[in-house]
């Protein structure tokens, strides 16, 4: 299926709107100003001026109105690491793509999501301004999380505080607890998607690709066909930059649930903020109730134990 992109005045649109009076149809995707569907092409524009013509016949319709600024599937993409392993075009393939949040803040839950984008859904997703969550605003991060949430299959998994002090405390890596969440999203979104199958399993990478698999080896089910690995896999396609988005949201939203129960705002990271927040937590509830909110094994456990003990003084 081909994309052509047009940019286009609001002018420019409301004319192609009475153009295709006659084929509009009622079901409008996010941010659209009207959607149309012609023998061979679907036509949606957009509030932001671009104008996309989606199908067999898309160059010949987008012609109609002017010459495409961006147009044509890429034939190439960034490979990230290994690199060089991932098929030509990749970016513009069906994928599954999973990434996760929280590995690196002191308070909060690790959150994972898989999620699986289409290709003929990526001009869209360009369209609601999908890219990687590290380069977004929370504000920006829920507002696009809304969006695309009903828009493509995806498998959200939040590992709590409790659990993952469990987990740690009893032998387990973080790396294995992450891989057997990750194993999980994507088996949770092949069921979803059944009996389609995604061209391919893209790994927002965090260990080599044999460790993974050793990690999940004592699963009951376990993804292996067309699985990719590759870091700043949000860069390569879209479905990791979706599975960021989504996990991000989540994770964020667990957050405000942790300040409302603590009864102050809970700070993000693994900097002194989080260690004078964990303090305050301490004194106003005691020490018994740490584990339900943060990750033991952080030395911001230690230092906030250290403000405590002067502040008690």
């Amino acid at each position: 299926m081909g994309n052509v992109v047009l940019n286009r005045s609001m002018s420019e649109i409301s004319k192609m709107k009475s153009y295709y009076s006659g084929q509009i149809i009622d079901k409008l995707p996010p941010g659209s100003i009207f959607a149309a569907k012609t023998s061979g092409c679907m036509i949606t524009a957009y509030k932001s001026g671009k104008v996309l013509f989606q199908g067999s016949n898309s160059e010949v319709e987008a012609s109609r109105w002017g010459v495409a600024e961006a147009s044509k599937p890429s034939t190439s993409t960034k490979t990230g690491s290994p690199k060089g392993n991932l098929p030509a075009g990749f970016s513009q393939l069906s994928v599954i793509g999973s990434d996760e949040v929280g590995t690196g803040d002191f308070f909060g839950p690790i959150t994972v999501v898989a999620a699986y984008v289409r290709k003929e859904d990526i001009p869209l997703l360009k369209e609601l301004g999908v890219k990687d969550s590290k380069d977004l605003k929370d504000d920006k991060i829920i507002a696009i999380a809304k969006d695309i949430k009903s828009i493509i299959p995806f498998s959200l998994l939040t590992l709590k505080n409790e659990k993952y002090n469990q987990l740690q405390q009893s032998g387990m890596s973080q790396g294995k607890m992450k891989a057997i969440l990750h194993n999980q999203a994507i088996l949770n979104v092949l069921d979803k998607i059944a009996p389609v199958k995604p061209e391919a399993i893209l790994i927002d990478q965090f260990v080599q690709s044999s460790t993974y698999f050793q990690h999940v080896k004592n699963q009951k089910a376990i993804a292996k066909e067309n699985v990719y690995f590759s870091t700043k896999a949000e860069g390569i396609h879209l479905a990791v930059a979706a599975a960021s988005i989504l996990a991000r949201y989540a994770f964020v939203q667990y957050i405000d649930q942790l300040g409302e129960t603590a009864g102050f705002k809970i700070p993000k990271g693994a900097g002194s903020q989080v260690d004078e927040a964990a303090a305050k937590l301490i004194l106003k509830k005691g020490c018994d109730i740490l584990p339900q909110y943060v990750k033991l094994h952080f030395a911001n456990t230690d230092k906030a134990m250290s403000l405590v003990n002067k502040k008690r003084k």
